[in-house]
């Protein structure tokens, strides 16, 4: 927005309040860590450091995680569930068909330590629910906690299904993406639409000349000259997806998404021609749906957005509503967001010269600029740039003093990028969180082990340190699929056995499961690769066990008397094979007592 349509940046940020540095596992911004109501702790990070070494590690363990690259899942976002103490990755790809034939979008997976993942049957939005609107493309799914209220919120984009020509000015607008919002009492789901419309939020750009409407039927080549872009019409409805929502302290709330690049064409100065680009921007919801207890009621945006872009003498149809923007390449031009701005020549015609700005995650740190006591908020903004099949396609980020900017790029990026020594490639959208201890955080994002191929699950270290030219901590993430310590507060684990002492008659097979737990009391799943147990028998003369290694073992007393089973813990290795994990110096064991009785009859 511009001019009198513009909602006003300094109003926005009434009442902002900094954030304390107290430990836990939410980010500043996510639900769990917003303002100042009780489901709101504070910003964890500025107590963040390294740790390394086993002694120095919560727990006092050894283990360690690495990407394996196993996981189907693109567009990750992840919630830690305080509750159960299980962290829930919500994905693009990876819905199942329900065991009752239910078609499923985005799925979900399941976490004790950020690193080794169970694929939970179905997914997390039913496609045969009534309150469905999307038509296709349903992407991005992300996940908020009102620990409150105790409703999760699903929130995603789509291509609209019905009343295109009402929403969007014309019936073949081929990009009619908008933004529905779900709800669910199970971070798992399944998650209901809560009507059957997506958010009542018309973005238009006043200002846009529709040059969409003076090209040919492809809808690849615009005008050669700004001169001819200038006589296509004004105005357009503004297709978005990539929703991320951001919880400030002083309990305000924004929505921030990416306009689809389609119905975007900018005059490129530099080039001299026109780049359809998707770029990023926000509006602030109001609280009423967030406060509800029933989550019966659907996010609105304020007041102030409202036909904020009006003009006078304007043709019938949908609102116009307002929006600030966020990022954009002609605001804050950066190379390597170049990939493919000539990708209509270089592809015979087949291709748009294209740029994207898309798939942000929003979170604030607080420091001490001065050294002087005094505290200053800075917000966080990372963001995916070109398409993930190019080499160029990365993670950057920007930094800003107040949730609407303005918004500056680190002059380092990308942050994140291909790294074929690995092998690492297609990395990026992606969402920031915290270790179970909030000492740690890290970057889960999407990524491939070669060039071709889906694209996978990533976990990498994230750290703020030292300062940039406007003073604000510096992003990096550690990049690795090489063996690294599992998040801190993950340790220590707890082994236990549904049976400890076990009376069995000579000959009659019985099974006993064991559980491995992390400090927060969630399983680690043994069926997932990474994990297994293994056991040793005292006395194999006495005692015969079989197992796969998923914590199953079926135990057979081959004659009477005692003998023990020892059940430990392990953990693979990017170089392959298995260890043994430790903590304190001692292996995580638990010992079953097998007591082989005669058989009788």
């Amino acid at each position: 927005m511009t001019g009198d349509h513009q909602v006003s940046r300094r109003a926005a940020l009434v009442g902002l309040a900094l954030a304390a540095g107290s430990a836990g596992a939410a980010l500043a911004g996510s639900p769990a860590a917003a303002g100042v109501r009780s489901d709101r702790p504070t910003d964890p990070r500025s107590t963040i450091r390294r740790t390394t070494g086993v002694g120095s590690r919560p727990g006092g363990t050894d283990a360690t995680f690495y990407n394996d690259a196993s996981v189907p899942a693109a567009d990750p976002y992840v919630l830690f569930d305080k509750g159960s103490g299980y962290y829930y990755a919500y994905s693009t790809d990876g819905a199942q068909t329900g065991t009752d034939g239910t078609p499923f979008a985005f799925g979900v997976y399941r976490s004790a330590d950020l690193a080794t993942w169970e694929h939970l049957a179905g997914g997390a939005l039913p496609l045969n629910e009534p309150n469905r609107w999307g038509k296709d493309w349903f992407w991005a799914p992300e996940v908020y906690h009102n620990e409150t209220t105790g409703k999760y919120f699903l929130f995603y984009s789509a291509r609209q299904r019905d009343n295109v020509a009402r929403d969007f000015g014309y019936a073949n607008f081929e990009e009619p993406s908008k933004v529905g919002v779900a709800v669910a009492d199970s971070p798992a789901g399944p998650f209901h639409t809560i009507t059957s419309a997506p958010l009542d939020y018309f973005p238009y750009d006043p200002d846009y000349h529709d040059v969409n409407l003076i090209m040919d039927a492809t809808q690849r080549k615009p005008p050669a000259t700004l001169e001819q872009g200038q006589t296509a019409p004004l105005g357009t409805y503004i297709p978005f997806i990539d929703p991320n929502v951001y919880f400030d302290d002083d309990g305000r709330i924004y929505l921030y998404f990416s306009r689809n690049a389609y119905r975007n064409w900018v005059w490129d100065t530099d080039l001299g021609k026109y780049i359809e680009e998707s770029n990023i921007y926000a509006v602030e919801l109001t609280r009423d749906w967030w406060d509800d207890p029933s989550g019966g009621t659907k996010p609105t945006i304020t007041a102030a957005y409202r036909n904020a872009n009006l003009r006078p003498g304007a043709p019938p149809g949908a609102r116009r509503d307002g929006y600030v923007p966020i990022l954009s390449y002609s605001a804050d031009k950066q190379d390597w967001e170049n990939a493919h701005v000539n990708d209509y020549a270089t592809s015979g015609g087949a291709k748009k010269d294209r740029r994207w700005e898309e798939g942000s995650s929003t979170f604030k740190r607080t420091v001490h600029p001065n050294g002087d006591g005094g505290t200053e908020a800075v917000y966080y903004l990372t963001y995916s740039a070109n398409n993930f099949e190019n080499s160029f396609y990365g993670v950057g980020y920007a930094t800003a003093r107040s949730p609407l900017g303005p918004w500056r790029k680190y002059s380092g990026n990308p942050v994140l990028a291909q790294d074929p020594s690995l092998p690492e490639y297609s990395t990026g959208h992606g969402s920031p969180v915290l270790s179970p201890d909030g000492r740690e955080a890290f970057y889960v994002h999407h990524g491939r082990s070669s060039t071709t191929g889906g694209r996978r699950l990533y976990t990498d270290r994230m750290e703020l340190s030292g300062r940039d030219a406007n003073g604000a901590p510096v992003l990096s993430i550690e990049q690795s699929v090489s063996d690294t310590p599992v998040p801190s507060g993950v340790a220590p684990y707890s082994i236990s056995a549904g049976k400890r002492v076990l009376l069995v008659a000579v000959g009659t097979p019985t099974t006993v499961t064991v559980t491995v737990r992390s400090r927060t009391g969630a399983m680690l799943p043994l069926t997932n690769p990474l994990n297994r147990t293994r056991f040793v028998v005292s006395q194999p003369d006495r005692v015969q066990v079989a197992s796969d290694g998923t914590g199953q073992l079926t135990i057979t007393a081959l004659r009477p008397g005692a003998a023990s089973v020892t059940v430990t813990y392990q953990r693979k290795v990017a170089a392959g094979g298995f260890v043994d994990v430790h903590q304190s110096g001692r292996p995580v064991s638990t010992v079953i007592t097998v007591v082989g009785r005669p058989a009788h009859g």
